[in-house]
């Protein structure tokens, strides 16, 4: 699969972006372990043409991530237009646009998902950034607003006609938010228009090797995302890329060796901030994390690990974990 002269070879599996997720160490991480193109957090446009600074430091990307998408969203042409030309001084691969995320600071205002109730707007910003870039651009969106204006099958012909260079669905709809299940079959539809001529992109509920591969099979999209399914686990996208070549699950290492790698993604997310704000931000993949479910008699020491303030306590309970459940 190419996107522009981008090429992410056959069945890529991507690194989808997620606010407070999706920081330059994850991606590293993500990318360590397989994943054929990663994504930044969101980046607001009002505020990097404000010049906030907690948001330009989402712009810093490193070449050993590559290749590496910007997204940026909001609700003004000028303003993503703008945005768009200093984000492409970061000297990404590709500018994505977020039009699709459902959280209601974001939708609420008119962007990211909540485009989905203007789309006259939503192509007005697309064809703008794109005629103001050099790079590529392409789009995230989801099925349309509610379960009785699922538009996407026209809508993505609309935004290719816009210039851009590929497009991911979520199959959800924005009234949806995350729950229910994903449906595929409207991605399908769109990737089997023969009007279509740009990548098409999956995304939403893929968590397991065998998903990943169903929805390449019966749906025929160029590449699959993954989101929530990798917080906690960064080894899925060996566990995905394993099975799409050998057709099995690889061998599982020692628990101590996944252990290892929950460890690193604490050290890195205390050097990345500091010991508290980097605990309290790695706690999500913590309780995420498939590593430590269905582990027994583990409500307690869950709680505590989830409650640890400080890098020792936190180590310490983790080694504790590996002694008694390792195997």
């Amino acid at each position: 699969m190419r996107i522009g002269n981008i090429d992410l070879g056959e069945r890529p599996i991507l690194l989808a972006p997620m606010e407070d997720v999706t920081d330059p160490a994850f991606r590293l991480m993500c990318k360590h372990f397989g994943a054929d193109m990663v994504y930044t957090e969101f980046v607001s446009s009002d505020a990097l043409i404000r010049s906030v600074s907690s948001t330009e430091r989402k712009l810093q990307i490193s070449d050993e991530e590559r290749p590496v998408a910007i997204q940026i969203y909001g609700r003004f042409t000028e303003a993503m237009t703008e945005a768009a030309k200093i984000v492409e001084q970061a000297h990404p691969d590709i500018i994505d646009l977020n039009f699709g995320c459902p959280v209601k600071k974001v939708a609420g205002k008119g962007a990211g998902a909540g485009m989905l109730k203007d789309i006259p707007k939503m192509l007005e910003i697309t064809r703008a950034v794109v005629n103001a870039t050099h790079i590529p651009v392409t789009v995230k969106t989801r099925l349309g607003w509610d379960d009785n204006n699922k538009i996407i099958t026209t809508l993505a012909e609309q935004l290719q006609d816009c210039g851009i260079a590929a497009l991911t669905i979520h199959g959800r709809t924005r009234a949806q938010m995350y729950t229910g299940e994903a449906d595929w079959t409207l991605i399908g539809e769109v990737k089997n228009n023969p009007r279509m001529k740009i990548p098409i992109i999956g995304n939403g509920d893929v968590t397991t090797p065998q998903r990943a591969k169903e929805c390449f099979d019966r749906y025929g999209v160029d590449a699959v995302m993954i989101g929530r399914a990798s917080i906690g686990h960064p080894w899925i996208f060996h566990e995905v890329k394993h099975y799409l070549q050998h057709g099995e699950e690889p061998p599982h290492e020692p628990f101590s060796w996944y252990m290892d790698i929950l460890k690193q993604q604490v050290d890195d997310s205390i050097r990345r901030l500091d010991e508290r704000r980097g605990i309290l931000h790695i706690r999500r993949h913590l309780a995420a994390t498939p590593l430590l479910k269905g582990l027994p008699d583990f409500r307690n020491t869950r709680i505590a690990m989830l409650r640890a303030e400080t890098a020792g306590e936190l180590y310490s309970i983790m080694d504790e974990i590996t002694e008694r459940y390792g195997r």
